[in-house]
Order: C-alpha cells, then sequence, then structure tokens
C-alpha cells in the first residue's frame, strides 16, 4: 500500500504546481450568451437548486474526486465535506482503492458522514480494478466506508498507459462494469479523468444502466503529463509527452453526451475555471458541474477557503442567469448564445 500512496502524494504535488495542466483548450470560451440588458429579474430570487441523486442541491455543483495520500486526503477531504455541507452541493471522495487493499471496512470513514450529513457522497474505485478482485461485495464496502450515496467508477486508459506501473489489461473491464452495475443496489456514476466520453461511449455506458455520465473532458488535468512529470525514465517521460494534448474537449464532450444521451444525467467536467465556465456547461447540456484542480489550493488551506472559493462561483453562476434573463437552470440551458 506504502507504493499506492506515495504515488497519490506525487500526484497532488504535480497538480498544485500547476504542471499537470493540459495542453488543450477545453473549448468553454467559445461559448458566449447573448447579454441581455433588461432583465425582468430579481437577482435575489433567482433559483440555482438542482436534484442530484435523491437529494435537492442549492446549487448543481459537484465537488470532483481529488487524489493524495491518506494523511493529506483525510485532511482536504474534511474540508471539503464541511464546505459543500454549509454550501448545499455535492462531494465526491477520491480513490479508495488503497483503503480496500488495507481492509477498509464500514465506518472507516464515517466523520466524513458526520461532518455533512445532508451532502450527496460520491464513493470512487478505478475501473481497472474491476477485473482486479473488485466485485458487488468490494464495491458495497467501498460506498459503506463513507456511507456514500453513489458510487464513482472512473475510467483512466490514457493515464495507466502512461504511468510506469499502470493497470494496462484492460480486457473484460466493459463486461465487469456492466455486470457491477446491473447487480447492486446503489447509483453507479461512470467518469473520464481528464480525456473526454466520446458519444459513443456515451451511449454504450446509458444502455448499461449508468445512474449519470461525468465526462470530464480534455481541458483541465492531464494524467499523461501528470505521470511523465513523476516518471524517472527519460522513455516514460517522452512517452507521456507526447499526449499533452489528448483527448475531447470539454465543450465538445458535454454537448456530445447531452445528444447522444437526452435522458441521462450528465455532470460537466474539465477545466470549469469560474461560474461562467459553470453556466457555459450548463448551456451545452450538463446538469451537473464538476471541479477538482480549481478548488485543489483552497482544500490545502481551510474549509473556509473552500467555502470563499465555492461562494464566488455560485455568485459569478447565478449573475450569468440574471445577464442572460435566465431565472432558474432551465431557463440558463435555453439561454440564447451569440453566433
Amino acid at each position: 500500500m506504502s507504493d499506492i500512496v506515495n504515488r497519490k502524494d506525487q500526484h497532488l504535488d504535480v497538480i498544485l504546481s500547476g504542471r499537470g495542466r493540459h495542453g488543450r483548450d477545453g473549448g468553454l470560451d467559445a461559448v458566449r450568451f447573448v447579454h441581455e440588458a433588461l432583465p425582468d429579474l430579481d437577482y435575489g430570487k433567482i433559483d440555482l437548486g438542482a436534484d442530484f441523486l435523491g437529494r435537492r442541491l442549492k446549487a448543481p455543483l459537484l465537488i470532483s474526486s481529488m487524489t493524495g495520500g491518506p494523511s493529506r486526503a483525510e485532511a482536504i477531504n474534511a474540508r471539503l465535506a464541511e464546505a459543500a455541507q454549509h454550501l448545499g452541493i455535492a462531494l465526491a471522495v477520491g480513490s479508495q482503492r488503497a483503503a480496500l487493499e488495507a481492509g477498509g471496512a464500514p465506518g472507516l470513514d464515517m466523520a466524513l458522514r458526520l461532518k455533512a450529513p445532508d451532502t450527496p457522497i460520491l464513493a470512487n474505485i478505478g475501473a481497472a480494478q474491476l477485473t482486479r478482485g473488485v466485485g458487488p461485495d468490494e464495491a458495497r464496502r467501498i460506498v459503506d466506508m463513507v456511507a456514500a450515496d453513489a458510487l464513482i467508477v472512473h475510467l483512466n486508459p490514457l493515464q495507466e498507459a502512461c504511468q510506469p506501473e499502470g493497470d494496462r489489461d484492460w480486457w473484460g473491464v466493459g463486461a465487469a462494469l456492466e455486470a457491477l452495475i446491473r447487480t447492486v443496489d446503489f447509483p453507479v456514476v461512470v467518469k473520464e479523468t481528464g480525456a473526454g466520453l466520446s458519444a459513443a461511449t456515451c451511449r454504450r455506458l446509458a444502455a448499461m444502466g449508468v445512474a449519470a455520465l461525468d465526462v470530464a473532458g480534455a481541458g483541465g488535468s492531464n494524467w499523461a503529463l501528470v505521470e511523465g512529470e513523476r516518471a524517472e525514465s527519460p522513455a516514460d517521460k517522452a512517452h507521456a509527452a507526447a499526449f499533452g494534448d489528448w483527448g475531447i474537449p470539454t465543450a465538445r464532450a458535454i454537448a456530445e453526451a447531452r445528444a447522444a444521451c437526452p435522458r441521462t444525467l450528465i455532470i460537466g467536467s474539465g477545466g470549469i475555471r469560474d461560474g461562467v465556465d459553470a453556466a457555459r456547461a450548463i448551456r451545452l447540456g450538463a446538469d451537473m458541474v464538476g471541479q477538482a484542480a480549481g478548488v485543489l489550493a483552497a482544500a490545502t488551506v481551510s474549509t473556509e477557503a473552500v467555502v470563499a472559493h465555492f461562494q464566488t462561483v455560485i455568485r459569478q453562476l447565478k449573475t450569468v442567469c440574471f445577464c442572460t434573463g435566465s431565472a432558474n437552470l432551465t431557463a440558463l440551458a435555453r439561454a440564447p448564445l451569440q453566433d
């Protein structure tokens, strides 16, 4: 387990340094709203509420999964949970593979749920683990560790291919994922980790019965570059560097996911910088918006820093609604765009 912990701490350091930033534009800047100079709205009554996994959120925001070894992740997750509870938004924890391999049992991280009793919490495991001993029983343990409302299964083939010790045998992962979704009695969310979900993959996952799709498009953290930063071999570094702009841009991934899966809950993520980007993602078809690296620095400081960060994001999102004449998120999703 110590190797996994060390690797996750290295990941955290690279992301905080900014060296793992994607080389490709996520495409969100091209989405420009028509400004409404005469909104017939009361700013204070704009409703940003959204339904997610059976809970009502005050804003359509998900604090996306983050990385880090247990000691750092514990402090970060505690701050994020407290902030999510205060703000009325959702929280996804980082990969629980290390905790599972250490014999994690229900109640291990119940402090997280105690800090956020009303918050949708999503547990997390990598898809490659589904052919390496993580079946329905182990998935239930992962969910119970944090008293989660759902399980995120993350897809990261590019990262695994660039990681020196990566899991590169994905034969049978799709079948194992479908079997898991159809067996367990809790919602399963599937997300990419920064290279995006194609329309074809979205349709395939929707047919499996996923509760939601998180497109995690190209534009934020690039896990090939993150792995290249921590690689020791020049050959590994050179291999990873070639994928600096790999992936489906976030804007395109969201739009194609919505078109391919009109009835599936879509989470837009991948380089979301602020509330204007969040509004753009919603206009393209996202029901929820995820942010990870954008709030990570605040999460290493304090709960108050995380709250302040998201209060700004929420204020920006509300201002976009005001300046497009959108009383709620349904109206924002139809707001006129500039040609």
